[in-house]
This record gives structure tokens, C-alpha cells and sequence, in this order.
């Protein structure tokens, strides 16, 4: 196969470029906003200081594309150490020596200046890493990911709002059925050609699933509080063991966030307290609130390849599209990424965004627990690294689809996978459940 010629690799220069920018712009709004004792501070022990995020996203912007990329000599190989995720829980992360704000953003704005320079002479293809200018969407991703983090861990802090956004638009209020059908049978899974794509998404490999029910919106706020009304976290019938034990030890009664308060409940959201609405998908539940909520409901998580079939396959055509829409990347109109809100829209919206089977907001708004182990695909290749994807497979992480509004679209796809510990409450989480259709 050939490489890009002069056109094709300038196109994929700019594309970088821009994911690039965005993500380091978001950056510096969720670290701009809060004074030099918030981003040392650990907020949570579930989470790192924010000083620590900035500085690893330049240290792994240098690893990866100063010098993997740009065969360059290190810039500061003596702080590999201190952000390096994996020789450092998060718990441990505010003892480190680890470099003050000031000069954490003159590290990350030091690396980006010659990271440019390395960008404009890219050729774009060459080494796997350069091919479709991969290495630069990667680090972009990652970037973003940890924007993700930084923003859970500014719902954690203490304090008023640091935060400001405008609320989702407003859709038409339309009557929706409850659930779609979705036809059984083969479709393609996974991705083999998007360029970007980690390695998790790949190989595309044919799935077959059984027919299905799918509720058509996620799971509302509303219809979570007729569950806690009906005794959902004092009936142990519903919950796994493990689920139940939580429940029990940290005396679970509402998501995360929820208080009681003069007969109602408020929530707390970036430092601003509101009352619950009603009719936003819930947010905020663990893996095992969500399954509990389904067997209460007599219905059940989806499965990963069911959710994606849902999302992606195109009864009329029998391919797989790049998102429910089509293949257009994501606009306003379609989705609830970017942190363009602090908040789900109301359940609904969306409905550019709706699947061909009319399954609505399954990218954005929330990430969505699904039923499935985090596992490798048939012929999964670990590329560029291990520590990406390998190292996670198995049953201790459960698999979440679909992206948030806390999301960016460089890092949301129909393929895309997100995986977590089944006790996560503080990620940005809700779900939808399915049924079987041989139960009709």
C-alpha cells in the first residue's frame, strides 16, 4: 500500500494539528481555572493531582512524538519516572517530587513547540507509528483522555464552580417507544481501517448476535428513583454478591453525588447544587448499580456486541457505519461531546444522532455499562504498546461504550472502548438495558 502524496500528507499534518490544539486549549481551561494549591492538591485518592495530569501529558507527548517520532535525544529523561501511571497509583502521586505548576506548563508548552517542528516535517508514512499520522492522533487521544480525568476530578473538588458551560440545546419533545428491535444475525465489529482507531478497536471481525430489545434512550434519573423507591439498594435479590457488599460497606442508598434533602433529591454537579432531573439519563452509577437496576427491571444489561450493533448496523445496507448517523465525524447537531456542556442532555435529544433503527444518544451524554469483560478481539495486535490495552483484558474491568459529554470527538467513535473496575462511580456513567426478543 502507498503512502500519502504531498496532498494527502499535508491533510493528515492539519487534522493533527487541530487535535493537537483543541486538546492542549482544553487543558489549559480545566487548569487555568483554579488557583496553584487546587491543581497540587489530591481532591480524591481515586485521583491524581491536577499538576500531575498536565505534567504527564507532556512527558508522554515527548516519549511519543519528540522522541519515538522524532528520534530525538530526551529532554528531561530523569522525570520518566514520576509519570509513568504504571510505577505510581494515584494514591501515591501527591508525595512525589513532582514539578510545580508553573514549571509543569512550561514543560508541556516546551514539548509542544518542538513537537511542532517534528509535525511539519512528518512525512506521514514510513514507520507504523507515522502511518495516517497515527502517533499524533494517539497522543491527541491521550491528551483528551486525561482532560476527561482532570474534569472528574474538578466534580470531586470541594468548593464553588471553577466550571461554566450552557446547558445541551433543547429538542422537540417527541413520543419515543420504549425499545427498538434489532434484528439478529452477523455484522462486522471492530474497525480494521479507521486510522486512528487503538488497538482494542481492531481488528473488524464478523459478530453475530441473537435478536434484541434496547431501550431507545438510557436509562433516565426518573425512572432510577422509582427504582430507589421501590427498596432498590435494601434488596439484596437484585444485586450480585460483590455489588451487594458494596452496597452494604459504603451504605450505597443513590448514585454518586445524591443527597436527600427535605423530601427530595439534589445532586451535586461542579460545585453547584441542584435538585435531580428527572428526565436526564442517570449518571454516576457503578457497574453493579446498573446491573442491580436492570434485573429490578426485569431486563438486563446489553452485551459489548450488542450495544454496537445497536449503534453501528445499517439494516437497509448491512454494513457497519462509523457512527450511528453515517460516517461523518461528529457535529453539535449529533452529539453530547466536548464538554461544550457540563451535564447530559435531556433524554432524547439528539435526534441527528439517532441509529438507523431510531436508538438515540448512544454516542455522548453518558458512557454506557455494558454486560461484557474487557477483552481482546479475535487477531488483536498490542500496538504501540502493552500497557495500552493488554494488560487490562479480563474479568476485573467491564467494558463501557458510547462516550460522554465529557468525551472530545477525537476520542469517540462507534468502535471506540472504554473499560473500568465495576465499583466506578466517580466516571462519567449511566447505561440502558436490553432484553432477549425470544422472550416475546
Amino acid at each position: 500500500m502507498s503512502g500519502p502524496d504531498a496532498l494527502g500528507a499535508e491533510a493528515l499534518r492539519t487534522r493533527a494539528l487541530e487535535a493537537l490544539t483543541a486538546a492542549r486549549a482544553r487543558t489549559a481551561l480545566l487548569t487555568e481555572c483554579v488557583d496553584d494549591g487546587e491543581l497540587t492538591a489530591q481532591h480524591s485518592p481515586l485521583m491524581s493531582p491536577l499538576v500531575w495530569d498536565l505534567a504527564h501529558i507532556g512527558n508522554q507527548e515527548e516519549q511519543w512524538l519528540w522522541r519515538a517520532v522524532g528520534g530525538r535525544e530526551a529532554l528531561r529523561p530523569e522525570i520518566d519516572p514520576l509519570y509513568d501511571a504504571f510505577e505510581h497509583p494515584r494514591s501515591e502521586r501527591p508525595s512525589l517530587p513532582l514539578l510545580p505548576p508553573d514549571e509543569a506548563r512550561a514543560y508541556a508548552a516546551g514539548v509542544r513547540d518542538r513537537v511542532l517542528d517534528v509535525l511539519a516535517g512528518a512525512r506521514m508514512e514510513g514507520l507504523p507509528l507515522l502511518a495516517d499520522g497515527f502517533a499524533f492522533g494517539m497522543v491527541a487521544q491521550h491528551e483528551q483522555q486525561h482532560d476527561e480525568t482532570m474534569l472528574i476530578t474538578h466534580q470531586l473538588r470541594k468548593g464553588p464552580a471553577a466550571l461554566h458551560a450552557p446547558p445541551p440545546p433543547e429538542h422537540p419533545s417527541v413520543p419515543l417507544p420504549a425499545e427498538v428491535l434489532v434484528p439478529g444475525g452477523p455484522f462486522t465489529m471492530g474497525t480494521s481501517d479507521e486510522p486512528w482507531a487503538l488497538d482494542n478497536e481492531r481488528p473488524a471481525h464478523t459478530r453475530s448476535v441473537a435478536a434484541f430489545h434496547i431501550d431507545t434512550v438510557p436509562v433516565t434519573n426518573g425512572a432510577y428513583l422509582a427504582f430507589m423507591a421501590d427498596g432498590g439498594y435494601t434488596d439484596r435479590r437484585w444485586w450480585r454478591p460483590e455489588g451487594w457488599e458494596q452496597v452494604r460497606a459504603h451504605a450505597l442508598v443513590a448514585p454518586l453525588f445524591w443527597r436527600q434533602e427535605g423530601g427530595r433529591w439534589l445532586r451535586r454537579r461542579f460545585g453547584v447544587t441542584e435538585p435531580v432531573p428527572e428526565d436526564e439519563p442517570v449518571l454516576h452509577v457503578s457497574w453493579y448499580e446498573a446491573d442491580a437496576y436492570a434485573r429490578w427491571a426485569g431486563r438486563r444489561l446489553p452485551t459489548e456486541a450488542e450495544w454496537e450493533k445497536a449503534a453501528r448496523y445499517d439494516p437497509v445496507t448491512g454494513r457497519s457505519r462509523r457512527y450511528p448517523w453515517g460516517d461523518a465525524d461528529p457535529g453539535p447537531d449529533h452529539a453530547n461531546l466536548g464538554q461544550r456542556h457540563l451535564r447530559p442532555a435531556r433524554a432524547g435529544g439528539y435526534p441527528a444522532g439517532a441509529s438507523p433503527l431510531g436508538v438515540r444518544q448512544l454516542i455522548g451524554d453518558v458512557w454506557e455499562w455494558t454486560a461484557s469483560d474487557f477483552l481482546p478481539y479475535p487477531g488483536f495486535r498490542a500496538f504501540p504498546y502493552k500497557e495500552y490495552s493488554e494488560v487490562f483484558f479480563g474479568p476485573a474491568h467491564k467494558v463501557l461504550r458510547g462516550g460522554s459529554f465529557a468525551v472530545d470527538a477525537v476520542a469517540c467513535r462507534g468502535t471506540f472502548r472504554n473499560w473500568d473496575h465495576p465499583v466506578r462511580r466517580q466516571i462519567f456513567s449511566g447505561f440502558r438495558t436490553a432484553r432477549s426478543a425470544e422472550l416475546d
